[in-house]
């Protein structure tokens, strides 16, 4: 039976609820009600064969409350004259919360909706957008608000996060909710309070003029003769990015590895610096100039991931050469291969024409379905010849190295 059921009806209307047009109206002013629902009744051959079906289903219609019906008479040829629904309508939105059950969230959304009013009314858009979002938030909503009210007041406050001191908002409360924070500060503030090339949670601190934890560089000179600080010979130092940037060190290679205990164990290496690629990006090596006259290699996996990477560091520092990233050190290392699970699909723009031909076969499964040779399980006679055959100016790992690696470092 493809006649509309009382269920139907309420479907219908929780279709409008979730998509926040019975609430809107409440914002826009704009008359909603009394709202025609949509209504397929039986035809006339239906209303012959099934006549007593026709009668309950014209009762269970009757039954709902909520509804108003409108009639029209029919003629029936067999049946004579008959009254049928001709269509039905939903009169106030009460009746329609009822309906579907809602009338406490809408409560809610009035409560929340007047206080918007009150304290931020240029905030009434986002409200009648996201009408449910808002109601999930009803809970927050006087907070988030107070957070929009002091940043309104303290434009571009230069402090950090945990410092704002706002009554009730407890110090963690902006970090947690600084998406929506985001969307309702950039419709109060001006556009002069606003950093617009920051995006993303990661940098709401500095698109609206907060202190931001410093970026930290992880980082060990390689070469003894080289000492910046008294006590171990290579120690492993970690400096802000400013403090990087300004470091006065005769270094003439910069290494790049991901894991940490590659970076440790590094060799050291003559005028050298290894850096631990984890955890801050490229851009904090940005500020420091003083790598433009570095010969910088990247030393990640062996897998499209690890490719990116290299492909993203290019657009930062175009002398970057791959290191221990290339077909003989893959294939020598084919009893310790991995799996990849979610490979980079784009094609990679900066690389040489050796990388791309070994990313296109790892990316298009040629050689086994999600190869990965993570950096970890290179042997270091391997790493070691790798530095010499650089030193040496040769081209080919294999001409200093030709042996397969007899150990490897056990994966962290």
């Amino acid at each position: 039976m493809s006649w509309t059921t009382p269920a139907d009806l309420k479907a219908q209307l929780r279709r409008l609820w979730e998509r926040g047009e019975l609430l809107r109206p409440l914002i826009t002013g704009e008359p909603r009600f009394p709202l025609r629902l949509t209504l397929k009744v039986p035809g006339s051959t239906e209303l012959a064969e099934r006549f007593e079906s026709v009668r309950v289903w014209i009762a269970e219609l009757i039954a709902v409350p909520q509804c108003r019906i409108e009639w029209r008479e029919v003629n029936h040829r067999v049946l004579g004259s008959q009254r049928l629904p001709q269509s039905i309508w939903v009169e106030t939105l009460d009746a329609a919360l009822a309906l579907i059950g809602r009338r406490s969230e809408a409560d809610r959304f009035a409560e929340l909706l007047a206080l918007t009013r009150a304290r931020q009314p240029r905030l009434l858009d986002w409200v009648g957008k996201r009408p449910l979002q808002a109601i999930e938030l009803a809970g927050q909503w006087r907070h988030l608000l107070a957070v929009v009210d002091w940043l309104a007041e303290h434009r571009r406050p230069g402090i950090y996060l945990r410092q704002v001191d706002i009554a009730g908002v407890h110090s963690k409360f902006i970090e947690a909710h600084r998406g929506v924070l985001t969307e309702l500060l950039d419709l109060v503030l001006p556009p002069a309070a606003i950093a617009a090339e920051r995006t993303g949670i990661g940098q709401f601190a500095a698109r609206y003029g907060f202190l931001d934890k410093p970026a930290r560089i992880r980082f060990r000179v390689l070469d003894a003769g080289l000492a910046l600080l008294p006590g171990p010979t290579l120690p492993d130092v970690t400096l802000d990015a400013e403090s990087f940037a300004r470091l006065e060190v005769p270094v003439r290679r910069l290494f790049i590895t991901e894991n940490e205990t590659n970076f440790l164990a590094f060799p050291p290496a003559a005028d050298s610096l290894v850096i631990f690629g984890a955890g801050y990006g490229w851009e904090a090596l940005a500020g420091a100039d003083w790598l433009a006259r570095c010969a910088i290699h990247y030393w990640g996996d062996i897998d499209t991931h690890g490719f990116a990477i290299l492909d993203q560091l290019r657009s930062r520092f175009a002398q970057v050469e791959s290191f221990l990233m290339d077909r003989p050190t893959l294939m020598a290392h084919e009893a310790l291969w991995g799996e990849e699970g979610d490979q980079v699909r784009h094609d990679l723009p900066r690389l040489t024409d050796a990388e791309t031909a070994l990313f296109n076969d790892l990316r298009d499964n040629r050689i086994r379905r999600g190869l990965r040779l993570e950096q970890e399980r290179v042997g270091f006679g391997w790493v070691r010849a790798a530095l010499d055959a650089i030193d040496l100016g040769e081209s080919s790992l294999t001409r200093a190295y030709s042996r397969p690696p007899s150990h490897a470092v056990n994966p962290t």
